[in-house]
């Protein structure tokens, strides 16, 4: 399982999808499923029953995940989208973006 290079508070542009084109922040990383949650992209619609009698049922709307591989960093330079690398200064390993060379804080 390789490292995802999109971290918690990232700018991302969704390439491809039903939100192709669009910007947000990642909230929520999920490793394991290679999966990224960004702050009002994917919105999703979930029916939930009601649990007592006489209570009503409700239609909550929740943000979902996008896969990893749909989404890129946005160069912090340009504003536009970019690869992720990285590079080692004083001994620490670095992320990058590769379009402008500008380290990601």
């Amino acid at each position: 399982m390789s490292k995802l290079r999109i971290k918690t508070g990232d700018q991302v542009m969704v390439i491809t999808g039903k939100d192709a084109g669009q910007k947000g922040k990642v909230i929520q990383v999920f490793p394991a499923s290679h999966r990224v949650v960004v702050e009002g992209l994917n919105q999703m619609t979930k029916n939930v029953r009601a649990r007592k009698q006489g209570e009503k049922g409700q239609r909550i709307q929740f943000t979902g995940p996008i896969d990893v591989s749909n989404v890129m960093l946005i160069d912090p330079k340009s504003g536009l989208p970019t690869r992720v690398g990285s590079v080692v200064i004083n001994n620490r390993r670095q992320r990058r973006a590769i379009r402008s060379k500008e380290p990601i804080t």
